[in-house]
């Protein structure tokens, strides 16, 4: 058998409860708003904020209190959403089509009408949205926003733990920090790090420590 174990491809199931949510600053007014539900004072509301910041755990878990159903960009174009409450994500790449525009115009004033609520994602607010329906941008720049800012040190230090927790991973307190402090400053990049060393710690068959994580992220 070859010294390095063959990594297969097994997925890993991310904890999505309400309780596994890091609430920090940078994120307290969007937890704020998904709390607040169903006291919304519009028929929707609008996440954004980076890749990788939370903004899918969130709708995760207004999803499971509200009942709502996942839009798919696919679904949408056939118009086949029958849906009183909806999560839809990454809004402002889908709603440049034309056609989808104009499918979410009507779903949109459906639930408005049927008193829904709706949740939408983005990376950007409803306001930079380059939809080409003028009446649904108006719609889109009226709903309630709620910005997820770039994490600080004790937030970025608590997504490495929930991630390698996801993961069945037992990493050290000192791992943790010194990661913290040399990698790129977003979510995305702890994903990508906690991806690289659990790939790493498989190929290597031993535990993520300081010297692991120095050589899998070429951080010396």
């Amino acid at each position: 058998m070859a010294a390095r174990q063959l990594v297969l491809e097994l997925p890993h199931r991310p904890a999505l409860g309400r309780e596994d949510f890091l609430v920090a600053p940078s994120n307290q007014a969007a937890v704020t708003w998904i709390d607040r539900w169903p006291n919304w004072p519009a028929p929707g509301l609008v996440l954004f904020g980076p890749p990788g910041s939370g903004k899918s755990h969130l709708a995760a878990v207004w999803q499971a209190q509200s009942g709502a159903t996942v839009v798919s960009h696919s679904a949408l174009a056939r118009g086949r959403v029958e849906a009183r409450r909806f999560v839809f994500e990454d809004g402002a790449a889908a709603l440049r089509d034309p056609a989808a525009a104009e499918a979410f115009f009507h779903l949109y004033n459906r639930v408005a009408a049927e008193g829904g609520h709706m949740l939408l994602t983005g990376v950007t607010p409803p306001a930079r949205w380059r939809t080409p329906l003028a009446d649904l941008r108006s719609r889109l720049k009226a709903l309630p926003v709620a910005e997820i800012q770039a994490p600080d040190d004790a937030m970025l230090a608590g997504l490495f733990a929930k991630l390698f927790r996801d993961r069945q991973l037992r990493v050290s307190g000192e791992v943790v920090l010194y990661l913290v402090h040399r990698i790129e400053r977003s979510f995305a990049a702890v994903a990508r790090a906690v991806e690289v060393l659990d790939r790493a710690s498989l190929v290597e068959r031993r535990r993520i420590t300081l010297a692991l994580a120095r050589t899998a992220l070429d951080l010396t």
